[in-house]
């Protein structure tokens, strides 16, 4: 057994021992799989327009978004996407120059939807002061998925701007004190595919005692500066994965959609570290879970939003 068979074996057991042989499947509404659509879709205030253009997105993920760019359109379409069966949506949206989102003339709009339809709410928060997460969790936001990088160099050269990394720290420290729920994200291989940073973000992510973990990995999009880019293997993003197990062993760890979902290996691997989610997960993962005697449950929602909520 090599060092990294050690790794995951050990991460696989530690979960299964504080979390029992359960996995659950996460199927977001920005997807179709198996021929249906998810019950939770995602929303772009600022339709595609982005003033960072990271690298590693280039405003693509956000064309695959609904678009919502007054706060009247956002009430609008959340009542809509209510009437439809939805439980709940991602509302994010291009970064401005400072990595924040313009989020100002929509509190009000978000504290509207709360009130009347009780989806359950989800925001990609960027970088965000105490003012600004306090006006957040009194709207009634339920949880904050932010970005966490690890390496200074690395956020300054993908993410286009001029500061550094204490900026993602004090963020992390508003929405912890505002009392919303942190859902971090790790993006393995951000780096053009190198592997930079990652475990510093692990370091960073344990002392705020997250709700969950999302590791995802670098995606080459069409249309981005990463197209050609060979992405992390799959046991750079298991190593990853079992780390983040053993640093934070009461933490719930969750394989994000954002991967290279043509590779199942990714998947096979998380699986056998004993992740507790996946979202979009592969037959090769679902087969390597049924072989391991896991009780799979499947949620039509992001797969950060909690096991528990229920759907129609």
């Amino acid at each position: 057994m090599n060092d990294l068979d050690k790794l995951i074996t050990k991460s696989r057991e530690i979960s299964w021992r504080r979390f029992g042989k359960k996995i659950t499947f996460y199927h977001p509404g920005m997807f179709k799989y198996n021929g249906k659509w998810g019950n939770y879709p995602a929303i772009s205030i600022t339709g595609k327009h982005c003033e960072l253009q990271c690298d590693h997105c280039n405003s693509k993920i956000l064309e695959s978004m609904i678009f919502a760019t007054t706060p009247e359109e956002l009430i609008e379409k959340c009542i809509r996407l209510k009437e439809l069966g939805n439980v709940g949506c991602l509302i994010s949206g291009g970064s401005q120059k400072d990595g924040t989102i313009p989020w100002y003339n929509f509190i009000s709009a978000i504290k509207t939807i709360k009130e009347t339809t009780n989806l359950f709410i989800s925001i990609h928060s960027g970088i965000i002061d105490y003012q600004m997460a306090k006006k957040m969790k009194d709207a009634g936001v339920d949880q904050a998925l932010i970005d966490v990088i690890g390496d200074e160099e690395t956020f300054k050269k993908i993410y286009h701007v001029n500061f550094g990394i204490t900026k993602i720290e004090e963020s992390l420290t508003a929405l912890k004190n505002a009392g919303l729920s942190i859902i971090p994200h790790i993006v393995v291989g951000l780096d053009y595919g190198k592997i930079k940073g990652e475990y510093h973000a692990i370091d960073l992510i344990k002392r705020y005692n997250p709700e969950v973990l999302v590791i995802v990995s670098l995606m080459p999009l069409s249309g981005t500066p990463m197209r050609n880019i060979l992405p992390p293997n799959p046991e750079e993003v298991a190593k990853i994965i079992a780390t983040a197990r053993i640093e934070m062993t009461d933490v719930p760890i969750s394989l994000g959609c954002a991967r290279e979902r043509a590779n199942p290996l990714i998947d096979v691997l998380a699986v056998e570290c004993g992740v507790n989610r996946i979202a979009i997960p592969s037959e090769e993962a679902i087969k390597k879970a049924q072989e391991y005697g896991l009780d799979i449950i499947w949620k039509k929602t992001c797969c950060s939003v909690p096991i528990n909520l229920k759907e129609v």
